[in-house]
């Protein structure tokens, strides 16, 4: 009989969490829930540790701690709430962590589940692009295994295998253009809220779905595949694929270029970092070819997609400064929510914040905090003097 692996998921109420949770429900015969985890989502999170017998619930907004004690009382549920509870959640001995935690908040669990040697399936991209270099040489030191979750990492993971740089030409990330892609930019300068919220593939929480529309959400995931894979920057390519059914490609040094497609459905690589290197069975929708009837690929616009250009010269200038390009845009996408801003000014608010702070080298993860903080505060000034 095989034993049951156990699970812990960070972020469970989100748009990955939640389709994590449909997994584990569908398959209680192999997977048990340890610690589940949400930043303020108490109900949810209390209903879904209760459907799963999670050991442990934890809120990240140390204010509600009383809300979701009382929420579990009689359970024998395991409570806790704040920074330092998340990080203890991530360092008990499950098996399995999937780290969904959405922005920067995101890096010190996933760190502390790294340092236990865990295998972590990693939906949380800005742990890699603010400290990935050190991120992964923790991965290396501790034996832990990193599986991506994001469906194009995850397609180049399953296609990759472990085959040597000198042997890959190209990394083709695809991407799905978003709602705007045939936008013009005077008509950009007028996205509102629920336009960019409106992704015409994928369900996905507030702050990717803007990402998407900006395409930044590439741009970080072009940072991210760089600390994964063992390719060259200039290997890297971004094309877009409108229909979302190629989620990446890698192309070989004797011309054949392998594939990984699917239904735009994030239980599929969620349920192959689960199941690695093994691989389980998950109710997707399955791909017909003769209807969907052809496939389309383009280049992305750099002049309306700037995002993409800005997340490149992070990755090439380094240091600090994918740390900068992160945390600037996660404040000005939350003001952009918030109606302060508007959608274009996005994209230019974190090229004036990298103008502005610039790189230093990385020596650190508190470093990485420090600087995290510094350009919150800055972008915060900067979005509120405008």
């Amino acid at each position: 009989m095989t034993l049951k692996k156990s699970v812990s998921v960070f972020g469970v109420t989100g748009s990955i969490g939640t389709s994590t949770v449909d997994i584990l429900k569908s398959h209680a015969d192999k997977y048990t829930v340890d610690a589940v985890t949400a930043y303020r989502n108490v109900d949810a999170l209390a209903n879904i540790a209760k459907e799963l017998n999670a050991q442990c619930a934890v809120i990240g907004d140390p204010a509600l701690y009383q809300d979701l004690s009382d929420a579990l009382a009689n359970t024998g549920i395991e409570v806790g709430a704040g920074e330092n509870a998340l990080i203890e959640a991530a360092a008990r001995p499950s098996d399995i962590v999937i780290a969904a935690i959405v922005g920067a908040a995101g890096l010190k669990p996933t760190l502390a589940a790294i340092r236990r040697g865990a295998r972590v399936g990693l939906a949380n991209k800005e742990t890699l692009v603010c400290a990935g270099a050190l991120m992964t040489a923790e991965v290396a030191k501790h034996n832990a295994t990193l599986i991506p979750v994001d469906s194009e990492h995850s397609a180049i993971f399953q296609v990759l295998e472990d085959r040597a740089d000198s042997q890959v030409d190209r990394i083709l990330l695809t991407a799905s253009g978003g709602p705007f892609r045939e936008w013009s930019l005077d008509q950009m300068r007028s996205v509102t809220r629920a336009q960019a919220l409106a992704h015409p593939n994928w369900e996905m929480g507030a702050k990717i779905s803007i990402d998407s529309a900006t395409m930044m959400n590439k741009g970080l995931e072009l940072i991210e595949a760089w600390h994964l894979f063992p390719v060259a920057e200039e290997k890297i390519e971004i094309v877009v694929h409108p229909q979302s059914v190629v989620h990446s490609m890698v192309e070989y040094c004797d011309g054949s270029v392998l594939a990984q497609l699917g239904s735009p459905d994030m239980r599929t690589p969620i349920a192959y970092a689960l199941a690695w290197p093994e691989r389980i069975k998950v109710d997707v929708p399955r791909l017909d070819f003769a209807t969907i009837g052809g496939l389309n690929f383009q280049k992305p616009d750099a002049k309306r997609f700037p995002a993409l250009r800005l997340a490149r010269q992070a990755l090439q200038e380094g240091g600090t400064l994918p740390t900068v390009l992160n945390g600037a845009n996660e404040v000005a996408v939350a003001a952009f929510l918030e109606d302060r801003i508007g959608f274009l000014q996005i994209a230019e608010i974190v090229e004036t914040m990298m103008e502005k702070i610039g790189s230093q080298p990385l020596t650190s993860l508190d470093q990485v905090f420090e600087t995290d903080a510094c350009v919150r505060r800055e972008t915060a000034v900067y979005i509120a003097a405008e």
